[in-house]
């Protein structure tokens, strides 16, 4: 579970909530509730991204937002000891040694590639494999930022329309003061549930998507950098030295102290 965004989503509920009834209390709330104004620009909203891209992709669309709140980061630092240990043994067993290991790997990028390193294939067929799964991979993620971004100025556009409509019935009735205020209501609130749907949720969400597409993508990156010194049988020292510019100042030293006390690294790996 992703701390940060739910403790945006809170904060930005907790804002909205205390400047709605600070000085109006709660019953100021009834004002801001507008179901044909929540019909209008959320379903308008859907409706136009449906028309711009496929059926079974607009579907994906909750499934992809989920991730926003289930997604935890890769740790790079467990993946080079990982790697780490499969480099010292493939220096005492061999590269056939190897896939004994692959039962207990979880990550199948790395599963997928230690099995073309066992099977003897070529390394710059071994890296074009896997730069072609990180390529099909980042189109995936491109395309849910994609849908969230059309969203997010989908959302203000029917909220304007919204309000467009409300005008048009506030002064086709200006004979009758009793339906100003409730259609000068939906005129405005339409644009204030635009706005709130589109920088509240869509937004922030293609923003975070796109921090934890960059990540996984790094990750991926290392683990190809990794997979191809195994095979090339480089000094699991060397190996680790270089998979370490991968981390943040941050991670290189808590992956410095994971080394010193045992809890990784080369050197222990070698011990």
């Amino acid at each position: 579970m992703d701390l940060a965004t739910i403790a945006g989503l809170i904060v930005g509920v907790v804002a909205i909530f205390m400047t709605i009834t600070l000085d109006n209390g709660l019953g100021a709330l009834n004002g801001f509730f507008n179901i044909p104004s929540i019909f209008l620009v959320l379903g308008g909203g859907l409706a136009s991204t449906m028309v711009s891209y496929k059926l079974n992709d607009f579907l994906r669309v909750i499934k992809i937002v989920s991730n926003i709140f289930t997604s935890k980061e890769n740790s790079k630092d467990d993946m080079i000891r990982n790697l780490v240990e499969l480099s010292n043994k493939a220096r005492r067993e061999g590269l056939l040694a190897l896939e004994a290991d692959q039962g207990g790997i979880d990550d199948e990028f790395v599963k997928q590639s230690l099995q073309l390193v066992v099977d003897g294939v070529e390394p710059s067929t071994i890296r074009e494999f896997m730069e072609l799964e990180l390529t099909n991979l980042e189109g995936r993620h491109l395309l849910g930022r994609s849908m969230l971004r059309t969203m997010a100025s989908q959302f203000p556009s029917w909220g304007m329309m919204g309000t467009v409509i409300g005008l048009i019935n506030m002064l086709g009735a200006l004979e009758d003061p009793s339906t100003i205020g409730p259609a000068m209501a939906m005129a405005l609130i339409t644009t204030l549930y635009g706005s709130f749907l589109a920088n509240y949720i869509c937004i922030p969400a293609a923003e975070k998507l796109s921090v934890l597409s960059r990540n996984e993508i790094q990750l991926k990156e290392m683990i190809i950098e990794g997979i191809l010194s195994i095979q090339a049988g480089e000094n699991p020292r060397i190996m680790e030295h270089k998979l370490k510019t991968f981390l943040s100042p941050d991670q290189k030293t808590r992956y410095e102290e994971l080394a010193n006390t045992g809890g990784g690294g080369a050197a222990a790996g070698a011990a």
